[in-house]
């Protein structure tokens, strides 16, 4: 397994505090904190670029390095756990941190993606249903998958993926029981088509617009 590189960016100490945290994002910076096992908890706060660019989906469980004139934070190895966004904007708000200890094992959550379609919806008619989209894994941190994948072609009418159905590598410990549902394909039930068929026959008693126009035209 090829080594990942570290992603540095720079951090600054904060107070703690809600005006703080106020000035701080009219400053352009987001709060932020950090912990671990044998970490106290650090207050600090990032500009509003990095949080922006690193809050996103392609950035999870990545290692990021810490850069700072304070001696506790320069050089912190840690991972996003937990960010908070604006209901509105959706702007990162806050981010907590994991600090890292590299000779240790660290538990993360691991997406997983479906490829393929399944026998059952492509030959029956079926439908797919996505019932778990990540894994709980246990592992050194140089060593956390971007992801897992699985081929949901062989699925059949009434038939499901497990978490034991997923290749996971020897190095890595599933936290995650084997036994929870990672997807199924099931029948379309009547209550579904009836839906579809009332949705159709809506869309065909329902006026276009160009039939409104002409009739606004016969009107006149």
């Amino acid at each position: 397994m090829s080594e990942k590189k570290d992603l540095e960016f720079e951090v600054f100490s904060r107070k703690s505090g809600s005006s703080i945290s106020r000035h701080l994002r009219r400053e352009q910076l987001v709060p932020a904190i950090v912990y671990g096992p044998g970490q106290k908890s650090i207050p600090l706060s990032l500009d509003i670029r990095f949080a922006e660019k690193y809050s996103k989906k392609e950035y999870e469980n990545k290692i990021f390095t810490f850069k700072s004139e304070e001696k506790e934070l320069n050089g912190l190895k840690v991972i996003k756990k937990d960010i908070s966004y604006h209901k509105l904007t959706r702007k990162p708000l806050h981010l907590d941190f994991l600090s890292l200890d590299m000779s240790k094992t660290v538990r993360v959550n691991v997406e997983i993606y479906f490829t393929g379609k399944s026998k059952g919806v492509k030959e029956s008619g079926g439908v797919f249903n996505v019932l778990r989209r990540s894994v709980e894994v246990e592992c050194l941190p140089t060593e956390i998958p971007e992801s897992f994948s699985i081929d949901i072609s062989p699925l059949d009418i009434n038939q499901n993926f497990h978490v034991s159905n997923l290749q996971i590598p020897e190095n890595i410990k599933l936290i995650t029981s084997p036994k929870e549902s990672l997807c199924a394909v099931s029948e379309v039930t009547e209550e579904e088509e009836n839906k579809v068929d009332e949705s159709q026959q809506t869309s065909e008693a329902a006026p276009s617009a160009e039939t409104k126009q002409e009739e606004k035209k016969e009107t006149k």
